[in-house]
């Protein structure tokens, strides 16, 4: 699909808007693991996904990471460009969790959209807002939720991502997302076995009983 697909505000813009867009952007494609923003100040500019998936995450004082949100096809990543996002002043990183395809839309060029048109100015607002209550929502959850929720939740997000209750995941890479230990993803996921809420074998996580998941979180 077209650029102009997957922009949701490209039939309000101006006709030179329109125009103006397509000329500037750049399209990339980057693997599994690769890091677009690693808590620098470079402003290379926002990222519009095409295909693939990303995650922004943070890193505690002991180094733990924590996913504070993720980004799909057609997601715009403010964050990629911290010039636009001046008051966020905490290093995020962006990395790609699947291989992922991309446009790059210099930082300048939209800087310049959001200052003619009010129709840009407001979604990236919107797109601003809503992306902070994401984080809000993580943080609360990282601050008082328990650990077997937040894994129960976890594994519930996973299968609605992927569309299927068999997931390629391991106990290190559930506690990256959840700023744990894999000690303790270990245990608990141990005892959702036991329970028969899981099955695991070695990468691999299978949500045996979904409707109990679902109770644990209450």
């Amino acid at each position: 699909m077209s650029f102009e697909n997957h922009f949701p505000i490209w039939d309000q813009l101006q006709p030179h808007q329109q125009r103006l867009l397509p000329e500037c952007l750049t399209c990339q494609t980057v693997e599994k693991g690769t890091i677009l923003r690693g808590g620098s100040t470079d402003c290379t500019g926002l990222v519009l996904i095409r295909t693939g998936q990303l995650r922004a995450l943070v890193y505690s004082e002991e180094g733990r990471e924590i996913t504070i949100y993720r980004l799909f096809d057609g997601d715009l990543c403010l964050f990629c460009a911290p010039c636009i996002v001046r008051s966020v002043q905490f290093d995020i990183t962006i990395q790609a969790e699947k291989d992922t395809a991309f446009w790059r839309i210099p930082s300048d060029v939209y800087q310049q959209l959001m200052d003619q048109s009010t129709v840009v100015a407001n979604y990236t607002n919107q797109l601003m807002g809503s992306r902070f209550t994401e984080v809000m929502g993580r943080m609360e959850q990282f601050m008082w939720k328990p650990m077997d929720k937040r894994v129960a939740a976890f594994l519930l997000q996973e299968a609605a991502i992927e569309g299927t209750s068999t997931l390629r995941l391991t106990h290190e890479t559930i506690a990256n997302h959840l700023g744990s230990h894999r000690e303790v993803i270990t245990r608990i996921l141990r005892d959702f076995q036991g329970a028969g809420l899981v099955k695991l074998s070695r990468g691999q996580v299978v949500i045996l009983d979904r409707e109990r998941l679902e109770d644990l979180l209450g």
